[in-house]
């Protein structure tokens, strides 16, 4: 190994130590005093009860962990957002599972709290996947009601969500192992199955504080929304259970009763490892987002035995096309090449494409490609790290913006599933035409070294810094040099914290933040729970053709 490498390696560990330090801080939700404070009730925290319902040893995906990172620092923060969703298995039945964490403002739903829950409700109907709340919330969150409550992705919507995912025969089983209040009290009765913990849980319209203001009713909130009065008067729960444990037991004894669900048929078959060590990835990227690098060499330690078919390997090398395996699934890759490459062109000269450009022979070979695999049914798996596409006057004359627009009209008209793994840049009109977050790829992920923004951060500060010295001067002030760099560096720097992954993850912009080592993984499990889904729509890339 070169000096290079080792460097690239240390700096990638660095990174992945980093995040695994913040998620270690995330994963005591609000504490470990509030952690304690739980025990004494005899409830377990969210995770826990997690750990309790999947099966042991097997897979998981945490989706959303960094969401609200670093947000409301005025209300104290909200980590994880509030709540802890995983994709996982259930009795051998692959599942998501949402818990609300009663650590952080007693689960109360801040807006990234019904942002990311209604993540959790889109994947579970795009692909068909059993949901399972584990309840334990105070409802919205008081002081920010105008962000969470009103409007048609907030708080309402999950009902909403609830009722759709019912009518399309998705499985969803509540239980009510908290407080469970006001409009929340309707998740759990608009899911199929409900369940209550004795003593615990408790779900009402109005608690007894509020039904004394409003009615003048002494009573109790135990007596007005406890197991009993649910399973024993109301019926408006179906099973009473005398702790966390009995709980989650008698979830996993109905999940081992589910029967198979109807298959959308993705081929796949025993799974290789790849052939090259996938830790070399560590030392291959380099330390740097404007360095080059060779992604054949990171595909290599992706797929299975690292074998790959690609498709016009010869033309518009900026991006690379390729059929392979991965898990044992069938996938084709759309990777951005961050190589600087020579390619023939129609003007019969060899040409230099800078790496992590876009160019428009690039662009049609990618949009062919697409086509190709939603012929052959086969997901896609987008590898970004990419700039933008080429500019200037060559490019404009070329047809780029028509080349691009075929290559987005082409990845946005997809209906075989889509994943989307940000490696690095993902800048501009590159994150949009590589599937970007607007563009529904069933899961999204960044490695530690991701960057997502309209353009870099020093591309960024220095436009901006220029339409500020020039309004400064027009308004007849003078700037100095040592002004312009100040300018510049506090710009830069406002800009880079918003490119961060970390800033793209606390918002859902991404799903997770993984060690690369994962990626595998996460796009296995992705395909396993799109396989859920029958595609039932006919492929039409619209008025663009191609």
């Amino acid at each position: 190994m070169d000096l290079e490498f080792n460097k690239n390696e240390d700096a990638m560990r660095l990174l992945i130590s980093q995040m695994e330090q913040r998620l270690e801080k995330i994963h005591l939700g609000g504490g470990k005093s509030r952690i304690e404070k739980l025990k004494e009730q005899g409830k377990m925290s969210a995770r826990e009860r997690i750990d309790f319902l999947l099966d042991k040893d097997s897979p998981r995906f945490e989706m959303g962990a960094f969401a609200g990172y670093e947000m409301y620092p005025e209300h104290g923060g909200c980590p994880a957002g509030g709540v802890v969703i995983m994709i996982g298995y259930v009795s051998g039945k692959q599942c998501i599972v949402v818990a609300n964490d009663a650590t952080v403002k007693a689960g109360a739903w801040f807006p990234i709290t019904g942002k990311k829950n209604l993540r959790a409700q889109e994947i579970a109907m795009e692909n068909r996947l059993p949901i399972i709340y584990l309840v334990d919330s105070a409802g919205v969150y008081l002081p920010l009601q105008d962000e969470i409550f009103p409007d048609k992705e907030h708080f309402g919507r999950i009902f909403r969500n609830n009722a759709v995912m019912s009518s399309m025969g998705i499985l969803q089983i509540s239980a009510v192992m908290g407080s469970c209040v006001a409009g929340g009290a309707y998740l759990p009765i608009m899911s199929d199955e409900a369940m209550i913990v004795d003593k615990t849980g408790s779900i009402f319209l109005a608690g007894s504080y509020l039904v004394k203001a409003a009615i003048g009713e002494h009573i109790d909130n135990e007596t007005l929304g406890g197991a009993t009065t649910h399973c024993e008067i109301s019926g408006v729960t179906d099973y009473k259970c005398k702790d966390d444990a009995d709980c989650l037991t008698r979830i996993r004894n109905i999940m081992s009763k589910v029967g198979d669900y109807e298959k959308a048929g993705f081929n796949r078959i025993e799974s290789v490892a790849p052939k090259k060590d996938p830790k070399e990835i560590y030392g291959i990227l380099p330390d740097s987002r404007d360095k080059q690098y060779d992604m054949y060499e990171i595909i290599e330690r992706m797929v299975d035995g690292g074998e790959h078919e690609e498709y016009k390997k010869l033309y518009g090398q900026s991006i690379i096309c390729t059929y392979a395996r991965i898990d044992g699934w069938a996938v084709g890759i759309v990777a951005n090449q961050r190589k600087i490459v020579k390619g023939k062109k129609p003007n019969n000269s060899n040409e230099m494409q800078f790496g992590g450009v876009i160019y428009s022979d690039s662009a049609d070979k990618a949009a062919r490609f697409i086509m190709n695999c939603n012929q052959k049914k086969i997901p896609l798996v987008f590898l970004q790290d990419a700039t933008g596409f080429m500019v200037g006057s060559r490019s404009e004359q070329g047809g780029i913006i028509k080349d691009g627009a075929k290559l987005v009209n082409a990845m946005a008209n997809s209906v075989v599933p889509k994943f989307t793994i940000v490696v690095g840049n993902s800048y501009g009109a590159a994150n949009y035409a590589m599937c970007g977050k607007a563009y529904d790829p069933r899961l999204i992920v960044g490695w530690p070294t991701a960057k997502v923004a309209v353009m870099g951060g020093s591309q960024a500060a220095r436009v901006l810094v220029q339409i500020e010295v020039a309004s400064l001067k027009a308004a007849g002030e003078e700037i100095s040099p040592e002004k312009e760099t100040e300018l510049y560096n506090k710009t830069k720097d406002r800009y880079d914290k918003q490119t961060t992954p970390y800033y793209a993850a606390s918002r859902l912009w991404i799903d997770a933040i993984i060690d690369p080592l994962e990626t595998r993984k996460v796009i296995s499990m992705g395909i396993e729970m799109a396989d859920h889904s029958p595609i039932t729509k006919k492929y039409n890339v619209g008025i663009l053709q191609t």
